[in-house]
């Protein structure tokens, strides 16, 4: 039992998307219009990973509506644009992040969390480019207004510029080549502050364990048949063990507690929201 005394991280578990028509009749409960289901998301769980982020850019009035959703204490984790990440492989990415932090995201306010870049697995690690696209990722919400305001006529008319304070952003990243294996990569992402993200991916990717920021984030996609099987209850327990190791800091080398992010993606079988809350349940009878 960890000693009361100890400050913790914040433990957030929750789920990758909320638009499941899998969901509708089994978590969601029949007849929830699907207007609600976020708001059904909200009173259920602490945090959420919006990821349509990732294939187009969304506009203020999504950002803004989907706030309204939810209660204040909820955290939205941002899928960065896979335009930044696919298609420019992080190379030349100045515009395109001006146009995404100029979409929408900042209108969540304090309720923005962590930005998630996931990488292709043709993406092998190179110091010199990760280095230039760590240099160019915002650290806070003041410089990613700065860095929306050079948006391009794209986004006319159509821009969030506004911020509520000049807070840290968190930034954290899914590489899914091994060559990120790396030493290079780990003194890299420590020295930027940035997440290496801890995935699960019933083998498909390799998994890196390494905490390399004041956080750690979490994807589970499933145990054994990528984004379809569910989680044992043996699974849930190691993963509440590492989850709760993490946030009272036993479980890192440099001793020190850590909010921890966990999102399931497992949700074609409709597995994601029902092992979210088992872990979640879990992990609080771990901490109380």
């Amino acid at each position: 039992m960890v000693s009361s005394r100890q400050v913790r991280g914040v433990a957030r578990i929750g789920v990758s998307g909320w638009r499941y028509p899998r969901w509708r009749g089994d978590f969601y409960p029949k007849g929830l219009p699907q207007r609600r289901e976020l708001e059904y998301i909200g009173e259920r769980f602490p945090t959420v990973e919006l990821n349509g982020s990732f294939y187009s850019l969304q506009r203020p009035d999504s950002y803004r509506r989907w706030r309204a959703s939810v209660p204040e204490d909820f955290v939205f984790a941002v899928k960065g644009s896979r335009y930044v990440t696919h298609m420019l492989r992080l190379k030349n990415v100045d515009q395109a992040l001006s146009n995404f932090f100029a979409s929408g995201l900042l209108a969540l306010g304090p309720q923005l969390g962590p930005l998630l870049w996931q990488f292709p697995e043709r993406l092998r690690f190179d110091a010199e480019l990760l280095e230039d696209f760590l240099q160019a990722l915002p650290a806070t919400t003041g410089e990613a207004q700065k860095l929306a305001r050079r948006h391009d006529a794209r986004l006319d008319g159509r821009a969030w510029l506004e911020i509520e304070a000049d807070v840290p952003i968190r930034h954290a990243i899914e590489p899914r080549s091994s060559s990120w294996d790396d030493p290079s990569s780990l003194r890299l992402l420590q020295r930027h502050g940035v997440a290496l993200v801890v995935a699960d991916t019933a083998g498909r990717w390799p998994r890196f364990d390494a905490l390399t920021a004041d956080f750690a984030y979490v994807r589970l996609h499933g145990a054994r048949m990528l984004y379809h099987s569910g989680y044992a209850s043996a699974e849930l327990r190691e993963w509440a063990d590492l989850v709760t190791a993490w946030a009272d800091g036993t479980g890192a080398e440099d001793g020190r507690p850590r909010d921890v992010y966990v999102y399931f993606d497992n949700d074609a079988r409709g597995h994601a929201p029902h092992d979210a809350a088992a872990l979640a349940a879990l992990v609080a009878e771990y901490l109380d």
